[in-house]
């Protein structure tokens, strides 16, 4: 089921069937995107597809079955927690679970492996034994990050894979949808409901001519995101065409697609290519290559030829970048979409006060951990032997996977990275997702780094908020490491050597003249479901910190919300670390309790520009946000969460939904949700809407009590808020919301699951 011949054979057999019939019916030329959307729904509704037009229902949704689900281990506990609740016997989808998200980075790969192997003992015997009782594939602690493993063993082209994790669109760059989910979707999948998403717009971005010199794949979604901003992408697949999208290879295309999640983009796809055949033959999966090229589909796994020739008349917008006169940037501070080209990175730091000395570069994450980015880095490594260059700043490296690492270590580059100063941590996320022991600097020590990760939110990587950290690619982070500074440019900027010599780095490039070694599936650390699961039984102790049963949430009693408190007014920039942080939080994923304690700890209260110190209506002080949140839960108090922009931006973790529900939060009202976010709080039971005049959101006040006037809950149609002051006065606003009939019902039920147990789906 997790490897099968048979079922990719028949898969491209039934894709090229429904895209012909698609076509019978739309009459139309096809973006790849729309190809692949329309293979993966019903077969049995496919005359209803002149429903389904992205450009005249944009507020419409639509119902796919996905081919693959795959859960990153911190994710995977809750999910899989909601999944128990159906009581359904195994999994309906090939799905597998990564661990890679829990590993410590602090002392080097083998020593933080062991520990984390100790330390989470409990969670990995607890996914393991739910891999072999629902029939899920294993993939074990240390094995690799979730989307490198995923883009080497599972992604193919035309696909669809769901994921609990943000940056699952990182298989876009083998041509197959990827789409980031929360726990609550992935265990409807699992029991065999379908994905329901608001059918996207469609961003074209044309990619024309060929990169060069120090320019690499990762600065073309640098510059993207500098140019339609961290919001850009909401409810929309960037799909990349173009002569550009020949001249990356697959490794490239993946890193391009996985940072399209920092655009709030619903997934990034690439057009299969001779890149994609390569990469499938390269490891290990020259079948699907050859089922593609012996049914002669090549041209299903791409946008129609009139589609090229015309890209504005098929896309809702687009965007063309040349290639050819494109160079690094460098993106950062605080947010992935403050991009500065190279050339100007000087000019920015002297005009922002940026400390100029670089502390730490780190290569690696999701983004850029392949082997292809680790051999070009080991080009300017070699340079630097060579001409007897040493390392300025500390430079960490982890590699993307277990095949990754053992291609390096089998042709003795691993040894080349410690001998140049590199310290190798292990093929998992680490300093990435704030699972990083820092032990350098003291925190809140103004200071410098830049890593090749995707996201650079404060506080995110090393719990610093004073951190600056900046994105740039590996080889631009390696260049860094050996000037010592963030202002310094390869292409211009010499480097003095060991000896007073004035060096001038070359262009990097990959190596290519190395040995190719074949792994088994064990070898890579993958374990198959157990074939007898009857005598398996999941036990979880009830005293345990880390797993806690979930009791389904009580249904909607029909009333309006009258009452309601203010419990946080938000100010500014509010993602999932600031709802739901990372870091030493990680270890209570599976318990809703105790990872309740961290909610919006990181969040700015708007009324006195604090984090963590909020109001309690009730006593007149102040206390911590959980803190004031379990006040009112205990006694039976309704509150309300007011946010800003693209609300809930970054990671798919659906506990920053999942921990207001528990306290009994009842609405969030923001100017604009992220879509994962959004799609999360609806799932959960919580009331998500937004202001019809973003400007109502600065007549709130702190003392502030709201009356809710739901009972009329439609599809487009608007609500009335009453909005009481502390004075007795009394505002009326209209505010909005996405809810379609089914979702509705989702909170009618008081969440989506109870919907589905009610109704026996």
């Amino acid at each position: 089921m997790i490897f099968n011949f048979e079922k990719i054979k028949k898969f491209y057999s039934e894709f090229k069937y429904k895209i012909d019939k698609v076509k019978s019916i739309i009459n139309r030329p096809m973006t790849y995107s729309e190809k692949i959307l329309y293979a993966h729904i019903d077969i049995k509704k496919i005359n209803q597809l002149e429903l389904f037009d992205h450009k005249k229902n944009k507020n419409s949704y639509m119902n796919f079955y996905p081919d693959r689900l795959a859960m990153q281990d911190a994710t995977a506990q809750m999910a899989i927690l909601q999944f128990m609740q159906t009581k359904k016997n195994q999994v309906s989808i090939p799905t597998t679970i990564h661990c890679d998200h829990l590993i410590y980075a602090q002392y080097g790969k083998k020593k933080d492996l062991i520990n984390s192997k100790k330390e989470n003992k409990e969670i990995y015997d607890f996914l393991k034994s739910t891999s072999n009782k629902y029939k899920m594939g294993f993939w074990e602690p240390g094995s690799g990050i979730i989307h490198q493993v995923v883009l080497e063993n599972h992604a193919f082209p035309g696909g669809m894979i769901v994921g609990t994790d943000s940056h699952t669109p990182n298989s876009g760059g083998l041509g197959m949808l990827g789409i980031g989910i929360g726990g609550a979707e992935a265990s409807e999948i699992m029991s065999g409901y379908f994905l329901e998403i608001n059918i996207p717009k469609l961003i074209g971005v044309v990619l024309k001519g060929k990169i060069s010199g120090w320019t690499s794949p990762k600065d073309i979604i640098l510059k993207l995101s500098g140019i339609i901003g961290v919001m850009g992408g909401s409810n929309s697949i960037i799909e990349y065409i173009g002569n550009g999208t020949e001249n990356i290879s697959c490794a490239g295309k993946a890193t391009i697609c996985n940072m399209g999640a920092e655009l709030g983009a619903t997934s990034s796809l690439f057009p299969y290519d001779f890149n994609m055949k390569n990469y499938l033959i390269n490891n290990d999966r020259k079948y699907i290559s050859t089922i593609i090229n012996n049914n002669n589909i090549h041209n299903y796994l791409k946008p129609d030829v009139e589609v090229y020739n015309n890209p504005n008349n098929f896309y809702d917008k687009v965007i063309n970048i040349d290639l050819s006169v494109l160079e690094p940037y460098i993106n950062g501070p605080f947010t992935p979409d403050k991009a500065t080209p190279i050339s100007k990175m000087k000019k920015e730091i002297k005009k922002n006060n940026w400390p100029n000395k670089l502390e730490i570069g780190l290569v690696g994450s999701c983004t850029n951990s392949s082997s292809e980015d680790l051999l070009k880095v080991l080009d300017i490594i070699n340079q630097a032997k060579e001409k007897r260059l040493k390392i300025k700043s500390k430079y960490i490296i982890s590699p993307g996977s277990n095949k990754v690492y053992s291609l390096l270590e089998k042709n003795g580059f691993i040894d080349s990275f410690k001998e140049f100063g590199a310290e190798i941590f292990s093929n998992a996320c680490g300093p990435c997702i704030g699972q990083w022991k820092r032990n350098d600097i003291k925190n809140n020590k103004k200071n410098t780094i830049i890593h090749s990760f995707n996201r650079n939110f404060s506080s995110r990587n090393d719990g610093n908020p004073k951190t600056y950290a900046f994105i740039a690619s590996p080889e631009i982070v390696t260049s860094l490491v050996l000037s010592g500074r963030i202002d310094f440019d390869p292409r211009k900027d010499s480097l003095i050597n060991e000896i007073g010599e004035k060096i001038k780095l070359k262009e990097p490039k990959i190596i290519e003249n190395i040995k190719k070694y074949k792994l088994s599936l064990k070898e890579l650390g993958y374990k198959y479901p157990l074939r007898n699961n009857k005598n398996i039984s999941i036990k979880i102790n009830k005293n345990s910190k880390r797993l806690q049963i979930l009791s389904p949430y009580s249904s909607w009693n029909e009333n309006d919300f009258f009452n309601v408190k203010l419990l946080i007014k938000v100010k500014g920039k509010c993602t999932t670390d600031h709802i739901s942080t990372a870091g030493p939080w990680l270890k209570y994923r599976g318990h809703i309790e105790n990872i309740s304690n961290n909610l919006l700890i990181k969040a700015i209260n708007y009324f006195n520009n604090k984090t963590n110190k909020i109001k309690n209506f009730v006593t007149g002080n102040y206390d911590t946000v959980p803190n004031t949140a379990k006040y009112y839960k205990i006694n039976n108090i309704m509150s309300v969460i007011v946010g800003e922009e693209n609300y809930g931006e970054g990671s798919s973790r659906e506990h920053a939904a999942m921990e207001p529900r528990y306290f009994k939060v009842c609405v969030v009202l923001v100017k604009s949700f992220s879509r994962i976010h959004e799609t999360n709080l609806k799932k959960q039971g919580i009331l998500a809407l937004t202001f019809l005049n973003v400007s109502d959101y600065y007549k709130i006040e702190e003392n502030d009590t709201f009356n809710f006037y739901i009972k009329d809950l439609f599809p487009n149609k608007n609500l009335f808020v009453d909005v009481i002051h502390n004075n007795k006065k009394k505002e009326k606003i209209l505010v909005k919301h996405s809810y379609n009939d089914k979702q509705i019902q989702w909170f009618k039920c008081g969440s989506s699951l109870n919907f589905i147990q009610k109704n026996k789906i």
